[in-house]
C-alpha cells in the first residue's frame, strides 16, 4: 500500500476538523472551535447546521442511521441506532437529522449498571454530545461520541469523569505555570498512548471451549510442552495469517483516525501487541474502546478470535495495557520533559515532585483503578508489575533527586547542581532511564508508563485517577507558592521537602523479588493483592474528598461505582464457577469415565488371556484415574455448595467470600482436572488442549 493510499484512507470515516472547515460555514466552524477551546456553549442554530452537514457527509459514506456512541459502566461501548428517515406526505420519506438529535439522546438508563443511582422503574437517562470528540461512520451508522448521565445529571459512564478530571488538571497546572512567568498557556492536556496486548486463536478451536466462550479465559488446561521458555515468539517473524489480520486491522483503525503505529509478537505464543501514537486522553480513551471492538471484528473475518482477557491461559504471560501518560500545554510543551535551562529544569522538577507525592499519597487509589477479576490473575505473575505501587526513575534521575534531598552536589558533564532555580543548575539529561518492566509506574524520559492496567479494561478510570491526583498536588503547590516572597527559595524548599517526604515510593529494583515485598512493607507501602481488597479504596475518606473537592465525582457517583465493581467481581467469579461445574458434569466426568472403563476392560481382557501378564502400569493408571475422578467430583460438590451458601451481609463480604471461598474451591477443582488431563488419552479428552489453542494459528 502506497503512502498516497494511506494518507487518503486515514480519517476518511471521521467528521474531523478539516472536514468541518471545508463543509461548515465560517460562523459555524468558529463557534465549534470556540466551544472546544474555551468551553463556550453552542447555540441550537449552530447545532442544526452541524447536524445537517454531519448527516450529508455520513450519507456520502453509506450511512443510513445515527447513534449516540457512549461508554456505560459495562467496560464496553453502547449504541442505539435510529435511521435518518422522517415521514413526508403520500407515504414518502425525507432524510433528516436535527441539532436536537445531535445534542441529546435518551437511552434506557435502567438497563445499564448504575450502582443504585437509578432504580429499575426509573428508566430515563440521557446521552449528551461531546463536541471535543469527532463523530465517525462505522457499520453504516454515524456515531456521535457522547456522555451518559441519569435524569438527575449523575454520571453513569466512563467519559464524563475523565472530561471533568482533564478540566481540573488543566486549571491547576496553568496556575503553576503562571508562577514561572508563562502567560501564553491557556490549557494543559493529559496525553495518553495505550499499548494493547491480545491473543489470537483459531475460531474453530475456540468454539470447542465452553470456558473461553462464556468467560474469556480457560478454566482448565495444563501447560503445553513448549510455551514461552525459548523466548522465540517475542518480536519474532509474524505468521502470514496474523500479518493479514494486522494489515486489515491497521486499515480499519486508520479509516477511523486512530493512530495505530506499532505491531509485533509478544512474549507468549499467540500473543501480540498494538500501540498507537499519543493523543489527548479523551481521544485516546475513545480510540482504545474502538480498537478493542475492531480487533474482535477483524479477527472474526479471518476465522480467528481475539482474546482480551488479562489471563486467558495459565502458566504463560497474560495481557496488559501499558498506559503512557504525560501532560502537555496547548503551546506544545511536555511538562515531564527535562529542559535545557535552569527555569525549565526547575519546572520539570516541580511537576516531577507533584507526581511522586501524588502517587505516594494515593497509591491505594491507583491500585484500585486497575482492579478487576481478570487482572487478579496477572498482577505480580512474573510478567506484570506487582500489586505494590512504586515509581521507577532510573539511576541518573534518582541521583539528581537524592542530591536535592541531601543538599549534595550532583556532577554531570563537569557541572554541579547547587539549588533549584539558580543558573548553576545544569541541564538534566533526557532519556536517562532504562526500562523496568517490573515497575508499576516507570519514568521513560518524558512520560510515565502505568503498566498495571488490564488488557480488557477501559483506560478512562486510571487516567481519571492520574489526572485528579496530579490536579490535587499542583493545587497544593500553587497555594503554597503563590504567596511566597522569594519564589526561587520557596520553590527549592518545596521540591526538597516533597522529595524527602515521599522518597519511599521510588524503587528502581526488581519488583518480582520476594525481598521487595518485605522492603515495601518496611516502607509502609500498601500491598493489595486482589480486587476484593483493593476496591475498599474507593470510599476511603481521603479519596472521596479528593474526587469531590475537584468535582470529578460526587459521593453518590463514587458509591455507585464501588457497588458496580464489587457486584461485577462477584458475578464474574460466579459465572466462572458455574461454567466449571457444567464442564465437569457434562463433558469431563463422562469422558474420563469412558476412558477409565476402556482401560479397565483392556486390563481384564489381557489377564483373561495371559493370567501371569504384568499389568501394573495400567492398574496404576486406573488407580490414579479413580482417585482423581473422585477428587474432581468431591471438589465439584464443594463448589456447588459454596455457590448455594449465604455470601455475606454486604457487597464487601460477598466479594471476600467469592475470592477466598469460591475462587479457592475453583482452584482446587482445577488442580484435580488438570492432573486428569495429563493421564487421559488425547482422543478421549473432551476439550482442545493448550497446545491446540496456543498453536492453532499457523
Amino acid at each position: 500500500m502506497g503512502k498516497e493510499k494511506v494518507t487518503e484512507m486515514f480519517g476518511s470515516m471521521v467528521f474531523n476538523e478539516e472536514v468541518m472547515r471545508q463543509r461548515l460555514s465560517a460562523t459555524c466552524y468558529k463557534a465549534w472551535k470556540k466551544c472546544v477551546d474555551e468551553g463556550t456553549p453552542l447555540s441550537l442554530e449552530t447545532a442544526h447546521e452541524m447536524a445537517a452537514e454531519m448527516k450529508n457527509w455520513a450519507m456520502d459514506r453509506g450511512a443510513t442511521h445515527f447513534t449516540h456512541w457512549f461508554q456505560p459502566m459495562t467496560g464496553v461501548t453502547a449504541e442505539k441506532h435510529d435511521s435518518f428517515i422522517t415521514p413526508e406526505g403520500s407515504g414518502q420519506v425525507l432524510m433528516g437529522f436535527s441539532g436536537k438529535e445531535l445534542v441529546r439522546g435518551e437511552p434506557d438508563a435502567s438497563s445499564f449498571p448504575s450502582g443504585g443511582l437509578r432504580a429499575t422503574f426509573e428508566a430515563r437517562g440521557y446521552t449528551a454530545w461531546d463536541p471535543t470528540a469527532f463523530a465517525f461512520v462505522k457499520d453504516g451508522s454515524l456515531c456521535i461520541p457522547t456522555i451518559f448521565c441519569s435524569y438527575s445529571g449523575q454520571a453513569l459512564d466512563q467519559k464524563t469523569p475523565l472530561l471533568r478530571s482533564q478540566e481540573e488538571l488543566s486549571r491547576q497546572a496553568v496556575r503553576v505555570l503562571r508562577l514561572f512567568g508563562d502567560t501564553e498557556v491557556k490549557k494543559v492536556i493529559s496525553q495518553v498512548g495505550p499499548e494493547q496486548e491480545y491473543f489470537l486463536i483459531d475460531k474453530d478451536v475456540y468454539n470447542q471451549r465452553e470456558d473461553l466462550i462464556l468467560t474469556g479465559r480457560t478454566l482448565f488446561g495444563t501447560r503445553p510442552p513448549k510455551g514461552q521458555e525459548l523466548e522465540d515468539h517475542y518480536f519474532g517473524t509474524i505468521k502470514p495469517r496474523v500479518a493479514a489480520y494486522m494489515k486489515e486491522l491497521d486499515e480499519e483503525l486508520w479509516k477511523l483516525g486512530i493512530l495505530s503505529k506499532t505491531k509485533h509478537n509478544e512474549v507468549a505464543p499467540a500473543q501480540h501487541e498494538q500501540a498507537p501514537i499519543y493523543s489527548d486522553a479523551n481521544t485516546a480513551c475513545d480510540h482504545n474502546q474502538l480498537t478493542m471492538e475492531i480487533m474482535k471484528k477483524v479477527a472474526s473475518r479471518h476465522n480467528m478470535v481475539c482474546l482480551l482477557h488479562e489471563k486467558p491461559f495459565a502458566g504463560v504471560n497474560g495481557s496488559g495495557k501499558h498506559d503512557n501518560w504525560s501532560i502537555s500545554t496547548d503551546t506544545g510543551m511536555n511538562l515531564f520533559r527535562p529542559g535545557s535551562t535552569p527555569s525549565q529544569n526547575a519546572r520539570f522538577l516541580l511537576f516531577l515532585a507533584a507526581f511522586i507525592k501524588g502517587v505516594d499519597e494515593y497509591q491505594d487509589l491507583l491500585r484500585c483503578s486497575v482492579a478487576n477479576p481478570g487482572n487478579d490473575h496477572r498482577l505480580g505473575a512474573q510478567e506484570a508489575p506487582p500489586a505494590i505501587i512504586s515509581i521507577f526513575l532510573g539511576d541518573e534521575l534518582t541521583a539528581i533527586v537524592d542530591s536535592i534531598i541531601h543538599g549534595t552536589s550532583y556532577v554531570e558533564q563537569g557541572k554541579k547542581s547547587l539549588s533549584i532555580g539558580v543558573d548553576a543548575l545544569p541541564a538534566i539529561p533526557q532519556d536517562t532511564t532504562d526500562r523496568n518492566r517490573t515497575s508499576p509506574l516507570a519514568f521513560t524520559g518524558n512520560k510515565f508508563e502505568f503498566r498495571m492496567l488490564g488488557s480488557s479494561q477501559s483506560i478512562s478510570g486510571p487516567n481519571t485517577a492520574l489526572n485528579t491526583i496530579m490536579a490535587e498536588e499542583l493545587a497544593q503547590f500553587a497555594d503554597e507558592l503563590e504567596g511566597a516572597e522569594d519564589f526561587a527559595a520557596a520553590l527549592h524548599d518545596l521540591v526538597k521537602k516533597t522529595l524527602t517526604n515521599h522518597q519511599r515510593i521510588i524503587f528502581n529494583g526488581n519488583g518480582y523479588e520476594d525481598a521487595w515485598v518485605q522492603e515495601a512493607e518496611k516502607r509502609g507501602l500498601s500491598n493489595l493483592t486482589c480486587t476484593a481488597d483493593a476496591l475498599k479504596a474507593y470510599l476511603q475518606p481521603k479519596n472521596v474528598e479528593l474526587f469531590t473537592k475537584h468535582h470529578v465525582f460526587t459521593e453518590e457517583e463514587l458509591a455507585a461505582r464501588n457497588e458496580i465493581h464489587l457486584e461485577n467481581y462477584c458475578e464474574v467469579i460466579g459465572i466462572e464457577a458455574r461454567t466449571m461445574i457444567d464442564m465437569v458434569k457434562k463433558n469431563i466426568f463422562p469422558a474420563v469415565s469412558r476412558f477409565s472403563g476402556t482401560t479397565a476392560s483392556n486390563v481384564a481382557a489381557k489377564k483373561a488371556v495371559l493370567t501371569d501378564l504384568d499389568c501394573s502400569d495400567e492398574e496404576s493408571l486406573l488407580k490414579n484415574l479413580s482417585r482423581l475422578t473422585a477428587e474432581m467430583m468431591k471438589e465439584t460438590r464443594v463448589l456447588e455448595e459454596a455457590l448455594a451458601a449465604p455470601q455475606g451481609n454486604d457487597a464487601y463480604e460477598a466479594a471476600h467470600y467469592y475470592r477466598y471461598t469460591v475462587f479457592e474451591s475453583m482452584s482446587r477443582l482445577r488442580a484435580a482436572v488438570d492432573e486428569l488431563e495429563t493421564i487421559t488419552a488425547k482422543e478421549d479428552w473432551p476439550y482442545p488442549s493448550y497446545t491446540d489453542l496456543l498453536f492453532s494459528v499457523k
